[in-house]
């Protein structure tokens, strides 16, 4: 079988995306797995179908690079937003449907899009670190030099110790700065390793921003792909709404690949 694809990224999270409008493409774990390899196939944190679906625009469908269904992805969202307007879906305000629900994007220009995600109802504090999910459940650690840490195997520890390994979790690592802005590094469960840039994840560590206030926020993100910002609205420390995820959904390249 040929199969046509795209490649996009969002600050270094890169997908390989799939035009599935049809409905008639069946992938299996090991052929997702195959095409997200860096090695022997694409390349990619993981590959996205755009699907049709009644009532929205569009469904995304998302896997993770190891070839299982993955929870929401943040950047992944915006990348689909970015390509349905660029297979002709001619609109700049879209709603679309997403493992955690609906969802409204907006592309501002080209290559700039808001994703709005789901209002945050609870965060767990745990020994000075944050647990929340953003469409995925995140651990959100504070750290100081985070330009030197071993992000990958201080995450694999967090994700594989006894209460996340079941399920598994994403590790994020933030630091803040005399900007500001915030710096977060990620170790993504589904990758199993460190990613230049995790949307859900920089959406969780600006809300447990410490210095966020009550009302309206925006917090400005660096990772090592890119710059993002969060924009919302704190009700208080564990009631969020008015979630937008904000940043580059940039097309990379397209191509046909055997399968």
């Amino acid at each position: 079988m040929q199969l046509d694809f795209y490649k996009y990224q969002g600050t270094g999270n890169d997908f390989i995306v799939i035009d599935n409008r049809n409905n008639q493409l069946a992938l299996s774990q090991e052929q997702i797995a195959h095409l997200c390899h860096r090695r022997f196939g694409i390349g990619g944190d993981g590959l996205m179908l755009l699907n049709q679906q009644k009532g929205f625009d569009f469904e995304m469908k998302y896997y993770n690079s190891d070839g299982a269904e993955g929870s929401m992805c943040g950047n992944g969202g915006r990348c689909l937003t970015q390509f349905a307007q660029d297979c002709g879906i001619l609109q700049s305000h879209f709603s679309f449907i997403a493992s955690d629900g609906p969802h409204e994007a907006i592309i501002e220009n080209v290559g700039w899009v808001k994703l709005k995600m789901n209002d945050v109802q609870f965060v767990e504090e745990q020994g000075g670190a944050f647990i929340l999910n953003t469409g995925s459940p995140h651990y959100i650690q504070p750290v100081e030099h985070l330009i030197e840490l071993d992000v990958f195997s201080e995450g694999q520890k967090i994700r594989y110790n006894t209460q996340f390994k079941q399920e598994g979790i994403n590790v994020n690592f933030v630091e803040q700065q005399p900007t500001g802005k915030l710096m977060v590094r990620t170790y993504e469960r589904g990758v199993e390793d460190e990613t230049y840039s995790c949307g859900t994840g920089v959406t969780a560590a600006a809300l447990t921003n410490q210095q966020a206030v009550v009302g309206f926020n925006t917090v400005s993100i660096i990772t090592k792909g890119g710059e993002l910002s969060v924009e919302f609205d704190k009700k208080d420390n564990q009631h969020f709404q008015n979630i937008w995820l904000c940043g580059p959904a940039t097309f990379v390249f397209k191509g046909t690949i055997a399968l």
